[in-house]
């Protein structure tokens, strides 16, 4: 399953990157994070955090570990638990409007959860929606002072 959204903001290229590589900013963008806390690491390949989330009302944790780190173009970090391994991407780039960024999330199902992803669908894509709204609210939020970064 694969989430892919969008987003492009008035802000430089090194604010949104900045902001968005420090995963623990999930809980200002991301409507489903209850939490994310950096396990170790200085936020560089290797780094590892532990993300909670809500979703379709229950709290699931996954631990996430930095796997590619390029300033001011890509971040891509991957999160599992038992259940799920969740490779989440951010690529930036310069757009006539300031940044684009796009963010990929590409769920893969274990076990016995791997029968009943396809009826997920629908929440996920919900899910993109919901986070699509709530990153470019953040990025916004950086050229007014609004997010803390």
């Amino acid at each position: 399953m694969k989430i892919e959204r969008t987003v492009t903001v008035d802000v430089p290229v090194s604010a949104a990157f900045d902001f968005l590589a420090d995963f623990t900013t999930t809980t200002q963008w991301d409507p489903g994070t209850v939490s994310t806390v950096r396990m170790e690491g200085d936020g560089g390949v290797g780094t590892t955090y532990r993300n909670t989330s809500k979703f379709l009302g229950r709290e699931t944790s996954l631990t996430y570990v930095v796997e590619e780190r390029v300033p001011d173009a890509r971040i891509r970090l991957r999160g599992e638990n038992k259940t799920v391994i969740s490779v989440d991407t951010m690529t930036f780039g310069r757009a006539a409007a300031g940044t684009e960024v796009t963010y990929t999330a590409q769920f893969t199902f274990k076990g016995l959860s791997r029968l009943v992803a396809p009826l997920l669908k629908p929440a996920f894509t919900r899910l993109g929606d919901e986070a699509e709204v709530g990153l470019r609210s953040a990025l916004e939020g950086l050229t007014s002072g609004s997010v803390d970064a």
